[in-house]
């Protein structure tokens, strides 16, 4: 039976979230399938995804086949570079201290340009809500001007035709 890693859509219109499952490559897309990876939720940002690392790298060894979507998913979490070097220490290219070593190295920069671009996202996101506090307030400002400029205005007119009657 060939085996797949792909996506399985959820959600409302235009609110899609996806389970990663393995199925059999000849089931529905949104099927049957033999067992669910995690998921992946692209309505956040950044995107987020929960992937059990151990079942996916396992599934990968056994030879199920990912989608182009969830090969990319799967790179971005790690999972493949994972397979790549446990690849090289079974062929003996590099010991297995190393190939930890180098994807814990990969996994700390991962880590903190992610968080580094939600620290971002949140900067951002406070400057443009202290720019919409600034333009509102001097919104307020502009038109209790303007009232207090029509206010007396008319005060000043019903003065002059207060003091015409007289």
């Amino acid at each position: 039976m060939a085996t797949k890693i792909r996506l399985q859509r959820h959600g409302k219109k235009d609110y899609a979230f996806f389970h990663v499952v393995v199925a059999d490559s000849r089931a529905p897309r949104d099927g049957r399938f033999i067992e669910k990876l995690g998921y992946y939720n692209p309505n956040t940002n950044p995107a987020t995804i929960e992937i059990n690392f151990e079942r996916a790298l396992h599934w990968l060894n056994v030879g199920a086949q990912p989608t182009e979507t969830c090969k990319r998913i799967l790179s971005y979490k790690g999972v493949l570079l994972k397979k790549h070097l446990l690849q090289g220490v079974k062929k003996g290219a590099i010991s297995e201290a190393d190939a930890e070593k180098k994807f814990q190295d990969w996994l700390n920069q991962k880590l903190s340009k992610i968080e580094s671009k939600k620290q971002k996202l949140l900067k951002e996101s406070e400057e443009q809500k202290a720019a919409r506090i600034k333009a509102e307030a001097e919104y307020r400002q502009q038109k209790e001007s303007k009232k207090s400029a029509s206010a007396s205005a008319s005060e000043s007119s019903e003065t002059s035709a207060a003091g015409n009657e007289s």
